[in-house]
């Protein structure tokens, strides 16, 4: 199993909750999205946690994985594309001609990002020049004309700060403050986004190998179970809060809708999968 160390996971992972019937051996990855292009071209983990988008589209490949309805990580992007504040004011408007760095094209946050720009700053995607370190985890998938790969040794906030990128989009909001986030008011934007989409911005889901659910569905069921039972160990959501770990097809399925449509429209994935596509007849029950 691959997983990542979050609250929700940290019982599982420690031992705290277990199972009488299932063991599992966690993979020993520091961080977790490294191991991503592993999960899907090398088929490598029976049971695994994966970037929404990279699902998506491995999907859409045929590759034989299976969603489970459990959301390990989920956030607002908003803050996380980012410009240098000592080259002068920029805003979502002036990114035509501009180039915007980020790991890999694919990745989820990204994706999230150049959606949230399109549809509710007006940005013209194929304006932007995307410059990148990284191909997609999912190796069939060719990146657009508007991605640039950066010379090798480049590293994102250093081209930004010499002002070889205009903005960047970043895994975790940077210390720097010359660093600011391009979106104004980015909590704001966040809570306008969650309102207006019924959704909120899913990162990591779990998957599991398509054989193991058709050889094993108890030990589909039971790694469900192990990481539901770790999430209420941890007591999440807390009170007053967005439940931003939500288990379950139905919980799920307009964080899903919205996650789909905004892959769909960035030519991602040839069709606008049903939600009950990502799933089989084990893991739809969940």
């Amino acid at each position: 199993m691959l997983l990542g160390d979050y609250p929700l996971t940290q019982a599982l992972k420690r031992g705290e909750v277990k199972s009488a019937s299932l063991g599992l051996e966690f993979a020993d990855v520091k961080t977790v999205s490294s191991a991503f292009k592993r999960v899907v071209r090398n088929l490598e983990f029976d049971c695994s946690e994966l970037a929404i988008v990279t699902f998506l589209m491995a999907k859409a490949y045929g590759k034989p994985l299976v969603l489970l309805p459990a959301v390990v990580m989920a956030r607002f992007q908003h803050p996380h594309i980012v410009y240098n504040m000592e080259r002068g004011p920029l805003s979502p408007a002036d990114l035509a001609g501009r180039r915007v760095g980020t790991r890999s094209y694919t990745v989820t946050t990204s994706t999230w990002l150049r959606g949230i720009l399109a549809d509710d700053y007006g940005v013209d995607l194929n304006r932007v020049k995307w410059i990148t370190f990284e191909e997609p985890h999912v190796a069939e998938f060719k990146d657009p004309p508007s991605v640039e790969r950066a010379a090798e040794g480049k590293e994102l906030n250093a081209m930004l700060l010499s002002g070889e990128i205009d903005a960047a989009i970043v895994a975790s909001v940077p210390s720097d403050p010359r660093l600011v986030p391009l979106i104004p008011d980015p909590p704001a934007a966040a809570e306008a986004w969650r309102r207006k989409y019924n959704a909120i911005q899913v990162n990591h889901m779990v998957v599991v190998k398509e054989s193991l659910s058709k050889s094993d569905p108890a030990a589909v069921r039971e790694i469900y179970r192990l990481l539901l039972e770790s999430k209420k160990a941890a007591k999440l959501p807390r009170a007053g809060e967005v439940d931003v770990n939500p288990f379950g097809v139905e919980a799920n399925r307009r964080n899903l809708e919205v996650a789909i449509d905004t892959v769909y429209r960035q030519r991602m994935i040839p069709k606008r999968f049903a939600v009950d596509e990502l799933f089989d007849d084990v893991t739809r029950t969940l």
